[in-house]
């Protein structure tokens, strides 16, 4: 999960454990999942506040679906800093340390190791490269969606995925109802 997320998920875990400890086992407690790198990207306009997809300036904000060309020059256009030392440095950095975030996300390399990989680098070269990682990453996931939303197939995929779901709330209700004494 995202570190913005962690209320909602300690707000489900103690619900379901404390349902589970007056009713018996009926819910999984969920556990989080805490990205090592990126937990919380950063707006490209403005690196001190998360990027939302709701935000006025859409300049700061990579949606999947974007032109991917809209997408490299809003990578291009990121803010930085007048320093042109790629290094990761959230207070005194957080233009080039969200950037780094988001390389580190979605390569298989660390933070310190993309560090040095440019540390002979500068800026324009950076955002370049990460540009075109993101449009590698970014294609092939348009390409599927694109081939999704036009198949006349979508609609059964999501009638069988409702129909499912309905039958294991149906399921999980009547244990609860049963579990609490209302059951009819």
């Amino acid at each position: 999960i995202g570190d913005d997320q962690k209320q909602h998920l300690e707000l489900t875990r103690l619900l379901a454990e404390r349902f589970n400890s007056q009713y018996g086992e009926t819910f999984v407690v969920p556990k989080a999942y805490y990205p090592k790198t990126a937990a919380r990207i950063m707006d490209l306009q403005d690196p001190t506040k998360k990027m939302s997809k709701s935000e006025e300036n859409q300049k700061g904000v990579i949606f999947l679906l974007d032109d991917i060309r809209q997408t490299k020059n809003k990578i291009r256009g990121a803010i930085t800093d007048s320093d042109t030392k790629i290094k990761y440095d959230k207070i005194g950095k957080p233009g080039i340390s969200n950037l780094l975030d988001i390389y580190a996300s979605i390569s298989d390399l660390t933070i310190k190791e993309i560090e040095i990989k440019y540390e002979n680098s500068n800026y324009q070269t950076f955002k370049e490269d990460l540009a075109n990682l993101i449009e590698e990453i970014i294609v092939p996931i348009q390409e599927r969606y694109n081939e999704i939303i036009k198949s006349k197939r979508l609609d059964e995929i999501l009638n069988e995925g409702r129909n499912k779901a309905s039958f294991i709330a149906r399921r999980k209700i009547y244990k609860v109802y049963k579990r609490v004494g209302i059951k009819r």
